[in-house]
């Protein structure tokens, strides 16, 4: 997908390939030393079956006409995202986090804008192109430190939580 958006030439900083995630619940900058305590609040979820998700759709946050991020949408098995995203919500909660009050929006960001050079042709692109469909399991989450760098966010894995019967 990315492919053909960056044929526009438009100033768009890409996701490398490798952090392209779904994000379930953003922490902000945690004291490392709760990181075991919400590690066993998540892994005492109630057990979550694998699920088949896939890539529906592309847009922008918040809107095409004010674009600042580039995403592709998700479609599937609904109702089992949301139950695992609802659940990790409670857990962070329960473990001191604050409740998100926005709606969660499935996605993956391709891309974030930078500014108007060849922007509207791909803007009108996104407005007519389909993406692949591709389907894809989820049999984990994970949870993962991000490190800012001026070339963009690095995503170490801290722990993975693997979703069973």
């Amino acid at each position: 997908m990315q492919g053909a958006l960056r044929r526009f030439g438009a100033d768009v900083r890409w996701t490398a390939v490798p952090s392209i995630h779904l994000t379930l619940k953003f922490l902000g900058e945690i004291d490392p030393s709760i990181l075991p305590g919400l590690s066993g609040a998540l892994r005492a979820l109630p057990a979550s079956a694998p699920f088949t998700l896939r890539l529906e759709g592309m847009g922008t946050f918040p809107n095409l006409q004010r674009p600042r991020v580039i995403w592709c949408g998700i479609e599937g098995d609904g109702p089992a995202l949301s139950l695992l995203q609802g659940s990790v919500e409670t857990a962070c909660v329960q473990a001191g986090f604050e409740r998100e009050t926005r709606p969660f929006q499935p996605h993956l960001t391709l891309g974030r804008v930078q500014g108007k050079r060849n922007l509207q042709a791909l803007l009108d692109y996104i407005r007519i192109a389909s993406s692949p469909g591709c389907e894809f399991v989820v049999d984990q989450y994970r949870i993962y430190r991000s490190t800012l760098t001026p070339h963009g966010a690095i995503y170490d894995v801290l722990e993975s939580i693997q979703l069973r019967q």
